[in-house]
């Protein structure tokens, strides 16, 4: 992503293009999108109507596949007022589109409301992050570096009890 100056000395973001398929039931829906400049998250929204009962899963259809491009991910989040109003979230948060993913972008929500929720064609589900990926190459040591936490784990940096 590069940057540049824009209006008033304001850095602006170059958008890196990401190609995208909309299939038969996507017809008429929109692309995701933005909700403000400054946002990190696209809104993106369902394919289909369908009821989501209390405790269960379902992956919600978008109409969408996307190339992602290589070298990029998208991450896929909850949306904050589904989950504070509904307790509907993405249960593997964030779940993670690989470029080489060519099938159809689906969100997997779960409801951990109290009430079945209701969702209808054209409502936002999720929001979509585009993120570059960095990959690893294990380079396996005999020992590690010492640091001041060492093996310290869960809670161990907090004041809280330790597991």
């Amino acid at each position: 992503m590069s940057r540049e100056a824009g209006a008033e000395g304001a850095p602006t973001f170059a958008p890196v293009s990401v190609e995208v398929k909309r299939l038969p039931h996507g017809k008429g829906l929109a692309l995701p999108a933005y909700a403000t400049s400054g946002a990190a998250g696209m809104d993106v929204v369902s394919a289909e109507d369908v009821t989501i009962d209390p405790g269960a899963r379902y992956p919600v259809a978008t109409g969408l596949s996307v190339a992602i491009p290589l070298g990029y991910e998208i991450q896929v989040r909850p949306r904050s007022g589904l989950a504070l109003k509904h307790g509907i979230t993405v249960p593997n948060t964030p779940g993670t589109i690989d470029s080489d993913y060519r099938g159809e972008l689906k969100v997997l929500l779960i409801n951990h409301g109290t009430e079945p929720f209701e969702i209808k064609r054209g409502d936002r589900v999720a929001q979509l992050v585009l993120a570059p990926v960095v990959q690893a190459a294990w380079r396996e040591v005999s020992e590690l570096d010492a640091t001041e936490r060492g093996a310290g784990g869960f809670g161990s940096t907090g004041g809280h009890a330790k597991l």
